[in-house]
């Protein structure tokens, strides 16, 4: 009776030590997998600066990109930087770009994955990244207007996300990328992305700056000043700046400004200019900011016979004069940077002819990029100019 009493009880201590063993395996199991689900979870976000909504960028965790196309590219982003575009943006005068869309169409990084069809870039690659993305076989890239590419023309931190993040998705890497040499300093590269091909081809070029021409450019801000750098490619005779920053048109004089004038007064200018170009006016005006006011600036300084060229992004209507301008054979363009100048301005700073690092004022880290955006948004009272952008998030 004892021996069967014993057993039973030694059974059932076994059937609880059994379902005990049973319970804390799956507990661990159960435990492991939610660690390992976590840790894949965590790594596929990564830190991004999104308009979250008018006036409100944040930095914040979003999806890690990942290639969709077998002509993609994912790159790890090293440097970017904040345009005025992206003002205007956080401003709502972009309503194609929605909430939730992650800022940047400039920077340089590190190409970390390639789609089958890629075949200039490797992993490991180190690559300018263009505002503009070409498929290079559409009708418009093949009349030399990737800007308005039927696949992507000006999308990055504007249709798709950005590049202010970790990581970027590259549609058309092969026309959208461009090696980066080691020879020319990273914070000049990313000058490259955006704000030297735009004032070089739609304020300099289509206004045909000859030798010895009177230039007026309105606005010293990193566009503005780009338009200075690179106009002084055709050598004018004098280089007007008119702005209402002080130390921007110090900026100007140091970077080859002949004249500078602090105001806003149409009248002021107006006789400024008169004075340095014997009452003719400018052969070339070109608007650098945005606003109907430095539009206004430029048609009032305008000479018979001159070029009006308007590289500003404009989020409201502006008043043309045409009853007095009709008369005066002047043109004007506008337009989106095509980056087709891209290489040709790469090899000008390969050769030492313009440093765009002193278009820098200020440096940040990813981490920071709240405060850069907040350095940015108030530029005349920080005097910045461009801000640089580093990835201290991801190596």
């Amino acid at each position: 009776m004892f021996y069967f009493a014993q057993k039973t009880w030694e059974n059932m201590l076994r059937a609880i030590v059994n379902a005990y063993l049973i319970c804390y395996n799956i507990h661990k199991e159960t435990k492991i997998k939610w660690f390992y689900q976590t840790n894949k979870e965590k790594e596929s976000l990564m830190k991004a600066a999104t308009y979250v909504s008018a006036g409100n960028l944040q930095l914040i965790d979003q999806p890690k990109p990942g290639i969709k196309n077998p002509t993609d590219a994912i790159v790890r982003v090293l440097k970017t930087t904040i345009c005025g575009t992206d003002l205007h943006i956080l401003g709502g005068d972009v309503p194609a770009c929605k909430e939730g869309t992650i800022l940047g169409h400039e920077g340089i990084g590190i190409v970390e994955e390639i789609g089958d069809a890629v075949t200039n870039f490797k992993v490991g690659d180190k690559v300018i990244i263009s505002c503009v993305t070409a498929c290079n076989t559409c009708y418009y890239c093949k009349r030399s207007l990737p800007s308005h590419c039927e696949d992507g023309g000006w999308i990055l931190g504007h249709l798709i996300n950005g590049t202010q993040a970790e990581y970027v998705h590259i549609p058309h890497a092969d026309g959208s990328l461009y090696h980066a040499p080691e020879s020319v300093d990273d914070e000049a590269l990313v000058m490259l992305s955006d704000i030297l091909p735009t004032s070089y081809e739609i304020g300099v070029l289509p206004s045909h700056v000859k030798p010895g021409d009177n230039v007026c450019i309105v606005g010293a801000g990193p566009i503005g000043l780009a338009a200075l750098l690179t106009v002084q490619f055709f050598s004018p005779a004098t280089i007007i700046m008119v702005d209402l920053s002080e130390s921007r048109l110090e900026a100007a004089k140091k970077f080859g400004a002949t004249h500078t004038i602090c105001s806003s007064d149409i009248a002021e200018i107006k006789a400024f200019i008169n004075e340095v170009t014997d009452g003719r006016g400018v052969d070339i005006s070109m608007e650098c900011v945005g606003y109907p006011a430095t539009f206004d600036v430029c048609q009032n300084v305008i000479s018979v016979g001159g070029h009006i060229a308007n590289v500003g992004v404009h989020g409201k209507p502006v008043s043309f004069n045409l009853d007095e301008l009709w008369i005066k054979n002047i043109t004007l363009n506008t337009g989106l940077v095509n980056a087709n100048t891209t290489e040709m301005l790469l090899n000008v700073l390969k050769s030492g002819k313009i440093d765009a690092t002193k278009l820098i004022t200020h440096h940040f880290k990813l981490s920071e990029v709240e405060k850069a955006y907040d350095v940015f948004k108030h530029a005349g009272e920080n005097n910045a100019l461009k801000v640089i952008i580093e990835n201290d998030i991801s190596e």
